[in-house]
């Protein structure tokens, strides 16, 4: 009798303690949820300021048509994709995009002087700073998320489970690119 008693409190045990994993799985899952919603938000304006930017430019940069349709078909694909791994894909892409129109632009310097240029430079400029802070808010999430999917033995109830390593808004090769804060140059 005893021995059915102590069987069944490990059991009871156990169980307390995988339903404790499970548990924190799910709420780290939806920390990094909540983080890629605050990334949304600001994702939305980048992509309502993105073709006021490329209708400015167009006035004074006709030429550079290439380098506006790249830009605009970068923010299509940010506004269209679903997913979160879909979105962070999208949003590097357009990320390069705008990192190319900007070099472009520099051989404009009566367009760099246009007052609606400038503030939509700086609206830009914002955004992507706090894009980086809640990039980073995100990562960390990600990364908490991802520790408790690959450690044991939280791992045998991830598994059990279908709870997955993530992706991270990770920048890769562009990395050098956005390490430092967008710079306004007139």
């Amino acid at each position: 009798m005893t021995t059915l008693l102590i069987i069944i409190g490990i059991i009871v045990l156990l169980a307390i303690i995988a339903g404790s994993m499970y548990n924190s799985l799910v709420r780290l899952r939806n920390n990094r949820e909540n983080a890629f919603a605050d990334i949304d938000v600001q994702l939305k304006q980048r992509h309502d300021l993105v073709p006021q930017l490329v209708e400015t430019v167009k006035g004074y940069a006709a030429h550079e048509k290439e380098t506006l349709d790249r830009v605009i078909s970068a923010r299509n694909g940010a506004v269209s994709a679903k997913t979160i791994n879909d979105k962070i894909v999208a949003e590097n892409a357009l990320s390069s995009a705008l990192a190319g129109m900007r070099i472009t632009l520099e051989a404009y310097p009566d367009l760099k002087a246009n007052q609606n240029f400038m503030h939509l430079q700086e609206e830009i400029a914002d955004l992507e700073n706090k894009l980086s802070a809640v990039r980073r808010y995100f990562n960390s999430a990600t990364k908490e998320l991802n520790n408790a999917v690959q450690t044991f033995p939280s791992n045998l109830i991830a598994g059990m489970f279908g709870f997955h390593k993530e992706m991270m808004f990770d920048l890769g090769e562009q990395r050098s690119t956005y390490e430092e804060a967008p710079k306004i140059q007139f």
